[in-house]
């Protein structure tokens, strides 16, 4: 008997070592992959690009942005389908096709004159768009799954200030600005390698997470369309919620050298890091503390709370602003904060415990590229309507705007939101896995 405890313990002892082990090489490996991806896309706009006039009426760097915001917008409704039906073997070798283009994007960028080298940056962001579907493929259906893409959401905000950084030194040691963004993306090529290799090593859900989050499947254009039309009014909720925080993300992160000048600070390279640094190690541990909650519907509501905290983050932030208690730093830093923790949840909690709670065939891939491609739809909305009728120096103004709607919007769809699929049903599917799959207590079925 004693002999048998013994094995046993010794059995478990050895299964959560290789959990930890499994999320370890998981977290790096999707931290890295779209860590990496940013100094694809992101490092060009460190440039101010002074001095070139503008093209087509527009204020050039405004149409740079515009341009690969437009070729990322597409790519999200590319994704659509493409993460939908992309089975896993695929996955790897799709990454890396695609930042291949990206990056004959960026030195076709510098090889071009104006106004052709606007097309190079289109070109640079319709393949990136769908990178980060692709990456949370690796990382979807699986009990520790908020943790991963948790260590993912962070890549993503810690990387929007390193890269800038990166950007802005290359040009301090004399790179020319057309260069800068290739130069900056070569720097990260061994990187994003390795990263992909670990996320093809990585093994597929096993029979205990299939049965605690649901199988996740490829979805042919019926099976998505009637996905869809089952949850109309709450993925409407979502996308408006999705969009609004995507615009004031953007906003923030393309122009963030504007938006503090308006505020009468001329920030060095080095504050874009710190505040990012500062937003990714909160918003980590609030969406990695998600996996704590085994229930799945209590953790899709506890997601919706997170939402609607942001809103409320976000708001203290401009009042403490205005009245001068916080200053230019405090408020980048806590508005970076109210944003990213709904931001982040979508990205992490909310659809993987919706398909969870609901066991509906799908995958969450899908569900975000539905809500991602609404999101940058608006944004590129907002560039253009900037571009026309706006002058650079009023980009404060813009910002503190879309904060209090993304505010506003934070408490109202996470509360509509809650409230609405707290009246759906759990579908019952039934689960097919072997005896060992015994569903942990609390988990919906």
């Amino acid at each position: 008997m004693d002999n048998r405890i013994t094995d046993s313990s010794t059995e478990s002892a050895e299964h959560a070592s290789a959990r930890i082990r499994l999320l370890i090489w998981a977290v790096i490996a999707a931290f890295g992959t779209y860590f990496c991806m940013y100094a694809f896309r992101k490092p060009f706009t460190a440039a101010s690009y002074a001095g070139q006039g503008d093209v087509w009426g527009m204020d050039f760097k405004t149409v740079l942005v515009s341009a690969q915001v437009a070729g990322y917008t597409i790519s999200k409704f590319l994704g659509i389908k493409v993460i939908a039906e992309m089975t896993p073997s695929r996955r790897a070798a799709a990454i890396l096709v695609l930042i291949g283009i990206a990056q004959a994007g960026l030195i076709a960028f510098g090889l071009l004159p104006r106004p052709w080298n606007v097309l190079a940056i289109f070109i640079n962001g319709l393949p990136l768009g769908m990178v980060f579907g692709l990456v949370l493929g690796f990382l979807e259906g699986r009990r520790l799954t908020e943790v991963m893409t948790a260590g993912l959401c962070a890549s993503f905000i810690l990387a929007d200030g390193v890269v800038k950084s990166v950007g802005a030194w290359l040009l301090s040691i004399g790179v020319p600005e057309p260069w800068m963004p290739s130069a900056a993306g070569m720097l990260f090529v061994p990187a994003i390698l390795v990263g992909v290799w670990m996320l093809s090593r990585l093994p597929a859900p096993d029979a205990a997470d299939i049965a605690a989050r649901a199988e996740r499947t490829t979805l042919n254009r019926r099976e998505r369309l009637s996905l869809l039309g089952r949850y109309a009014l709450g993925m409407l909720l979502l996308v408006v919620l999705y969009l609004v925080l995507t615009i004031v993300r953007s906003v923030r992160a393309d122009f963030a050298p504007e938006i503090w000048r308006g505020m009468g600070v001329e920030a060095a390279p080095s504050v874009f890091s710190q505040t990012e640094s500062i937003v990714a190690l909160v918003v980590l541990l609030v969406s990695g503390a998600m996996v704590l909650i085994s229930d799945n519907r209590r953790a899709f509501n506890a997601s919706m709370g997170v939402c609607a905290l942001g809103g409320i983050v976000i708001a203290t932030s401009l009042i403490g602003h205005g009245a001068g208690v916080i200053g230019a730093f405090g408020l980048m830093t806590l508005a970076g904060l109210g944003m990213y923790l709904p931001y982040a949840a979508m990205n992490t909690v909310v659809f993987e415990r919706l398909l969870a709670m609901t066991r509906e065939r799908g995958n969450m891939g899908f569900l975000m590229y539905v809500v991602d491609s609404v999101g940058y739809l608006g944004y590129v909305g907002v560039i253009i309507f900037k571009g026309s009728l706006e002058s650079r120096g009023n980009m404060f103004g813009l910002f503190t705007t879309t904060c209090w709607i993304a505010a506003s919007l934070c408490v109202v769809c996470g509360f509509g939101s809650w409230i609405y699929f707290a009246g759906k049903g759990v579908r019952g599917a039934s689960v097919a896995a072997g005896p060992e799959a015994i569903v942990p207590a609390g988990v919906n079925q």
